[in-house]
């Protein structure tokens, strides 16, 4: 198939923003300290936010002819954002997440684009476009909350 590496690439984005979907809830439940309502309400918008994404991602892979993943197992296997494994300090989690953000933003900017482009694929690129904007939008966000401390 043509497509087949933006395909890979999305099913790649796809298993990360599972990870983070699921990472994420995890600091929801777990999150403690002074900053808990504040981190607690951010951490469900930012679930919330990549449950949207994820079926974005999925459903523009269909229409590319692709299949997009749909188990743990591989999602896991094609993910390079790591899960959460350890009840994180609030510090931790805050670090984790921006170091997060920042590399699906380098990876939709490294690669992403350069396959919507060598396909002449116009929504595909602008879908990562607007991933790239909510994505950057969390790291300023994370970036000023650890300025703040």
């Amino acid at each position: 198939m043509e497509n087949q590496k933006l395909i890979n690439f999305l099913n790649q984005l796809l298993s990360n923003q599972f990870v983070m979907y699921v990472k994420l809830h995890r600091y929801h439940w777990f999150v403690q300290g002074r900053h808990f309502f504040q981190l607690h309400e951010l951490f469900e918008e930012m679930y919330v936010k990549f449950a949207e994404d994820l079926d974005t991602v999925a459903e523009r892979i269909l229409m590319i002819d692709g299949k997009p993943l749909a188990t743990m197992s591989k999602y896991l296997k094609e993910a390079t954002i790591v899960e959460a494994s350890a009840d994180d300090e609030e510090e931790e989690i805050i670090d984790q997440l921006h170091n997060d953000y920042k590399q699906l933003i380098k990876e939709i900017k490294d690669i992403g684009f350069e396959l919507a482009e060598g396909r002449n694929d116009e929504p595909t690129k602008d879908l990562l476009i607007t991933l790239l904007g909510s994505y950057e939008k969390y790291v300023w966000m994370l970036s000023q909350y650890r300025a703040y401390k």
